[in-house]
């Protein structure tokens, strides 16, 4: 079974952004931050559109399959 990996942590970070901020930016809860970081949850399409917007990259470079 495939599983989705992310590099939301490491980016957020060079952004210099918390968890916090980034979860105001894009209207969820620090939460869900942490556990998408964590890749206990798989955000919605939406949801990875707006992090690739917040971050300025391509979904891909954020979120793939392993």
């Amino acid at each position: 079974m495939e599983k989705t990996a992310n590099r939301l942590r490491e980016l957020r970070k060079v952004r210099g952004q918390t968890q916090e901020e980034m979860a105001k930016d894009l209207g969820v809860t620090r939460q869900t931050v942490i556990s998408i970081e964590k890749g206990e949850y798989i955000p919605s399409t939406t949801l990875a559109l707006k992090i690739a917007r917040l971050l300025k990259k391509p979904v891909e470079d954020i979120f793939w399959l392993e």
